[in-house]
């Protein structure tokens, strides 16, 4: 079976609770860090792609960490390979797919909840959020969950790309409130959201593999 490619594209925007899924679903995956080499592999040796959060735009095609991921993400359309965008991996998918990539009307920072129109793909969450920018949805697109200020989740064909961060847990969000100097947004959670956070995210995870009619067959079946 093909591993996973994980891209990740900062030290501070790790897999998280993706590292944690692929683990317990006994899926084998690889981890790019893309700052340290900014290339641009095989998309076909990859059983799907998943691309992570970033401190730079969909946009910043003059960065080479950015145009290789759009470059990675167009041959893996092209090639039916599935991709999994989170927030900066969504807005470059999207952008790939022709939609509109640019800033968020407000910032979405901390936890939110969506409204959604397919809860076995896109629970309600809350969900943490992190982002200055926001995705369109791409023309043929179906728009699957959204909150007041942007489009949330997208699927077209094999593809999924969300605006908020299923991969992230407070410390790691903790982390950008730090660096981006705002450390007065909301980001505390019981021992029991954060549980249904990480349920949520499983969720999301199986029903992405589910939807894109991949690996069923290594997902347990109550999953």
């Amino acid at each position: 079976m093909p591993p996973v490619l994980i891209r990740q594209h900062v030290d501070s925007a790790p897999a998280g609770l993706l590292g944690e899924w692929l683990e317990a679903r006994g899926l084998a995956y690889e981890v790019q860090e893309t700052w340290v080499a900014p290339s641009v592999p095989d998309p076909t040796e990859y059983a799907f792609i998943v691309s992570l959060g970033h401190d730079r735009m969909a946009g910043d095609v003059w960065d080479p960490g950015v145009a290789a991921e759009r470059e990675l993400l167009t041959r893996a359309v092209e090639r039916d390979v599935p991709v999994l965008g989170l927030c900066y991996g969504g807005q470059v998918l999207a952008a790939v797919l022709g939609a509109e990539v640019g800033p968020a009307p407000v910032p979405e920072l901390g936890w939110r909840v969506v409204e959604t129109d397919d809860a076995s793909v896109i629970p309600e969450g809350p969900w943490l959020e992190w982002h200055f920018e926001r995705f369109c949805t791409p023309p043929g697109a179906t728009e699957l969950a959204r909150t007041a200020d942007a489009p949330q989740a997208f699927r077209l064909g094999p593809h999924l790309g969300v605006q908020f961060h299923p991969e992230a847990t407070v410390e790691i969000v903790a982390g950008w409130a730090v660096a981006d100097e705002r450390e007065d947004v909301p980001l505390a959670a019981s021992p029991e959201q954060r549980d249904a956070a990480r349920n949520a995210a499983f969720q999301l995870f199986d029903g992405f593999v589910r939807s894109a009619d991949l690996l069923t067959h290594h997902l347990p079946s109550s999953a």
